[in-house]
C-alpha cells in the first residue's frame, strides 16, 4: 500500500477551491452555497487524511517525500513544491482538518447574521489550505510560504470586524509581532542555505552532522557555533508564531476576532505551528545544548507566568487565551528537554480541548447575548445544559484530571522535565517548579472559569463599577421571576436577557470535541508517547531520551496497552501535580461557590501584585511607549530632520532659493542704461590684461 500523489494534491487543494468559489463567487452562490462547498472541501481533506494516517499506521504504507513542482532553479540551487508525508504529518493533517471541519459546521450558527458571512468562511477555508501546506511541505521554502500564509489570513480573520478600531489595532499587532519572529525565522533558513547549500529536509538533516561543531565569526574576536546559531534563529520564528515570551503579546488582543477563529487559529493550529516546526527540526536541535536551554527558559517562562495572568482575567475568551499561551509553554517545555514526542502529542490533545473550550465560551457569548464579561454571568448551567457539561469536559482535560486526554500529555511533559532536572542545571530545575507550579494556575483559572459562568448566583443585570462587581438592586427571587415572565413573553430568538441553550450546529461541534477530549490521551498514549509512532519523524540523542527515562519508571508495555494506559493514569496518586491541581480546584471552589468576599480581599490585600498581573507585566506598555513610540519619534526626527530640512529645506527648497538670489544678483548688472555696460567692459578689459601681464611675468 502506497499514498498516491493525487490524494494529497486533494487534500490540501479541496479547502483552496472553496475559499475560491466563497470569496470570489459569494453573491453568486449565496449564504448557503458558500458553507456548503467550504464545509464539503474541508470534509473531503479530513476523510482523505484520515486515509492518509490510517495507510501510515495500519496500512504499512512508506513515507511518500516527493517534490511535486520545480518552482525555480538558480545556479545550484533550487525550490520545489512537495510533500513529506509521514506518521508525525499525517497527525498534524488529521487535527488542522478535523478542528477546522468542526468549526467551520459551528460558525453557521455563530455568524449567521453577520453580513461578512461568506467572506468569513472563505477566510477560514484559506487558512486551512495554509496550514496544510506547512505542515506537509518537504523544504523550508514551502514551509516558509505556509508560515507567512497562515500569518496573512490571521490577520485577516483577527480584523474580520473591520469597522472596530479594537480590531484593526490587534490585527496590526498580531502582523507586526509576528514579523519580529519571522525574521528570525528567516535568518535561520538562510543560515540552513548558507552553510548546508540545500532547503529539502532530507538532504539538510542528512548533512547536518557535518556542521555540528562547526563555527562562524560574527566580528573580530568572537566565535559562534553555526548550529546553535541557525536553531535559535529558527526558534524566534516560533516564538512569535507560537506566542513564547516576549513575542505573545498578539495573542489575548486577537480574541477581538470572531470565536471560531479563536478556536481555530489560536488554540488547535496556527499557534502550534512553531511546536511542530522545532519538532520537525529536532536533527538540527539536537546538536546545540545551548539552543535547548534557550528553548527550554523561554516555555518555562511562559507556562508558568502567562498563566498567573489568566487569573485576574474577567473576559471569558481571554481566560482561555491566557490558558492557550501557558500549555503552548508546556510545549516548549517539552521540546527544550527533548521531549519532542511529548510536545508534539500535548499539541494534539490540546487541539481538542482547548478548541472545544473556545466553541463553549463562544456558545456561552450567543446565549449571553454578547456577553463576555464572567461577572456579569453565573447559573448558567440549567440554562445551557449541553454547553455546561462539554465546558466542564473541556475542563477536566485542560487540568489534567487522571484518565482525561490532557493528563496523558500534561503528566508526560512534566515527568520528563523532571527527569531532565534530576542531572540538569538551574535551567532545567527552573523549569521543572514552573511548570509544576503551573499545574495550580491552571487549575486555579480554569474552575474559576467555570464557576463565575456556570455556577452560583445569576448575575445577568449586575454592573460593573471600578473594576468590582455590583449586584442588582433586585433579591434573586424577584430576579428569577422576572426572568420567568420574559421568557414566556417571547420566544428564545428575541428575548432580550434570557440566556438560552445554543443551536444545534453550535452543540454539535461542542459533542464532537468533547469525545476525543476524554478519550484520545488513552487510546494513544502507547505508540505515540512511549512506542516507535514517530520514528524517522523525529530525532533524540541517546543522552537527551528523556521520555524514555520516563518510560521505564511508569510504562509497563508488557501487560497490555490497555493495563499499561491504566496504569499510568492510576500513576497520579504519586505525582505532586494531582495534588497542586486538586489544590486549585479546592481553592477556587471554596472561593467563587462558597466565600466570594475573599476574592475582593485578596485583590485589596495584593493590590501591587494584581496591578502588575492586570497590567500583563508591563509588556504592551514597554512595546507601546519604546517600540512603538520610539518609532514614532524616530520617524518624526526623521520626517524633520530629514525631509524637511535637508531634503526640502536644501535640496529642493534651497535649490530654489540659491537660484532665486543669484538672479537676483545678476538682474542689478541687467541695468539698460549704455554707460553701465561701457563701465563693465572697461573694468572686464583692464581685468583681463592684469591677468595677461601676471600670466607674461
Amino acid at each position: 500500500m502506497v499514498i498516491e500523489q493525487s490524494t494529497l494534491l486533494a487534500i490540501a487543494l479541496s479547502p483552496l477551491l472553496g475559499a475560491v468559489i466563497a470569496g470570489l463567487f459569494g453573491r453568486q452562490v449565496g449564504r448557503a452555497g458558500a458553507h456548503t462547498v467550504t464545509i464539503l472541501g474541508v470534509l473531503v481533506a479530513c476523510a482523505l487524511s484520515c486515509k492518509v494516517l490510517y495507510d501510515l499506521v495500519w496500512g504499512g504504507a512508506p513515507t511518500f517525500n516527493e517534490n511535486i513542482y520545480t518552482w525555480f532553479e538558480i545556479g545550484g540551487y533550487s525550490a520545489h513544491v512537495g510533500f513529506l508525508v509521514d506518521k508525525l504529518t499525517a497527525m498534524m493533517m488529521v487535527v488542522v482538518t478535523f478542528v477546522s471541519l468542526l468549526v467551520h459546521v459551528y460558525t453557521i450558527g455563530y455568524m449567521h447574521e453577520d453580513p461578512g458571512y461568506q467572506r468569513f468562511f472563505s477566510y477560514i477555508s484559506l487558512f486551512t489550505f495554509s496550514m496544510l501546506m506547512l505542515v506537509m511541505s518537504n523544504n523550508f521554502m514551502q514551509l516558509f510560504f505556509g508560515w507567512e500564509a497562515v500569518g496573512l489570513v490571521s490577520y485577516l480573520l483577527i480584523g474580520f470586524w473591520y469597522k472596530r478600531p479594537s480590531a484593526i489595532f490587534a490585527n496590526l499587532k498580531a502582523f507586526l509581532v509576528n514579523r519580529v519572529g519571522d525574521f528570525g525565522f528567516l535568518l535561520g533558513i538562510a543560515g540552513v542555505l548558507f552553510w548546508i547549500g540545500s532547503l529539502d529536509y532530507a538532504e539538510v538533516f542528512a548533512a547536518a552532522p557535518s556542521i555540528k561543531d562547526a563555527t562562524f565569526v560574527p566580528w573580530d574576536g568572537t566565535s559562534w557555533s553555526i548550529p546553535t546559531f541557525i536553531c535559535i534563529c529558527l526558534f524566534i520564528g516560533a516564538m512569535g508564531k507560537s506566542a513564547q515570551v516576549p513575542l505573545h503579546v498578539w495573542l489575548p488582543d486577537s480574541m477581538e476576532g470572531p470565536t471560531p477563529i479563536s478556536a481555530l487559529i489560536h488554540a488547535a493550529t496556527m499557534v502550534t505551528a512553531g511546536i511542530f516546526m522545532v519538532a520537525r527540526m529536532s536533527p538540527l536541535f539536537e546538536m546545540s545544548e545551548t539552543a535547548l536551554n534557550f528553548v527550554l527558559f523561554i516555555g518555562a517562562t511562559t507556562a508558568f507566568f502567562t498563566g498567573l495572568i489568566g487569573i485576574v482575567q474577567n473576559d471569558i475568551k481571554r481566560v482561555v487565551a491566557y490558558s492557550t499561551l501557558s500549555q503552548l509553554g508546556y510545549m516548549t517545555v517539552a521540546l527544550g528537554v527533548s521531549a519532542y514526542a511529548g510536545a508534539v502529542y500535548h499539541l494534539m490533545t490540546h487541539a481538542f480541548f482547548k478548541a472545544l473550550l473556545f466553541l463553549a465560551a463562544g456558545s456561552v457569548i450567543i446565549g449571553m447575548h454578547h456577553e463576555q464579561d464572567m461577572r456579569k454571568m453565573g447559573g448558567l448551567r440549567k440554562y445551557m445544559p449541553i454547553t455546561y457539561i462539554t465546558s466542564l469536559i473541556g475542563t477536566l482535560a485542560l487540568v489534567g484530571t487522571p484518565f482525561f486526554s490532557g493528563y496523558y500529555s500534561k503528566d508526560s511533559i512534566i515527568l520528563a522535565t523532571e527527569v531532565a532536572a534530576e542531572h540538569g542545571g538551574w535551567v532545567q530545575q527552573y523549569a521543572m517548579w514552573a511548570v509544576l507550579l503551573g499545574v495550580f494556575v491552571t487549575s486555579f483559572y480554569s474552575f474559576r472559569l467555570l464557576f463565575l459562568t456556570f455556577h452560583g448566583k445569576e448575575r445577568f443585570d449586575a454592573h460593573i463599577e471600578d473594576g468590582n462587581y455590583v449586584a442588582p438592586e433586585a433579591d434573586s427571587t424577584e430576579h428569577e421571576q422576572a426572568l420567568a415572565h420574559e421568557h414566556d413573553a417571547h420566544d428564545d430568538h428575541h428575548h432580550a436577557h434570557t440566556p438560552h441553550e445554543s443551536p444545534w450546529v453550535v452543540t454539535l461541534p461542542l459533542i464532537l470535541l468533547a469525545i476525543p477530549s476524554i478519550a484520545i490521551g488513552f487510546l494513544s498514549v502507547g505508540p505515540m508517547l512511549f512506542g516507535d509512532f514517530f520514528a524517522g519523524a523525529i530525532f533524540v540523542n541517546e543522552a537527551n531520551n528523556t521520555l524514555g527515562q520516563v518510560a521505564d519508571k511508569i510504562w509497563h508495555a508488557d501487560q497490555g496497552w490497555v493495563s499499561a494506559a491504566i496504569a499510568f493514569g492510576a500513576h497520579f496518586y504519586a505525582s505532586p501535580a494531582f495534588y497542586l491541581a486538586l489544590f486549585g480546584f479546592l481553592s477556587a471552589a471554596y472561593i467563587y461557590l462558597f466565600n466570594p468576599a475573599i476574592a475582593d480581599k485578596t485583590k485589596k490585600a495584593l493590590a501591587p501584585l494584581h496591578r502588575l498581573l492586570e497590567n500583563k507585566y508591563g509588556f504592551d506598555d514597554f512595546n507601546q511607549k519604546i517600540f512603538a513610540g520610539g518609532s514614532l519619534k524616530l520617524g518624526r526626527a526623521f520626517w524633520k530632520g530629514g525631509d524637511s530640512a535637508v531634503i526640502d529645506g536644501v535640496i529642493v527648497d534651497g535649490s530654489a532659493t540659491f537660484v532665486d538670489r543669484l538672479s537676483g544678483i545678476i538682474r542689478l548688472m541687467q541695468s539698460g542704461y549704455l554707460y553701465h555696460y561701457a563701465f563693465a567692459m572697461i573694468v572686464g578689459l583692464i581685468a583681463l590684461l592684469g591677468a595677461l601681464i601676471y600670466w607674461l611675468r
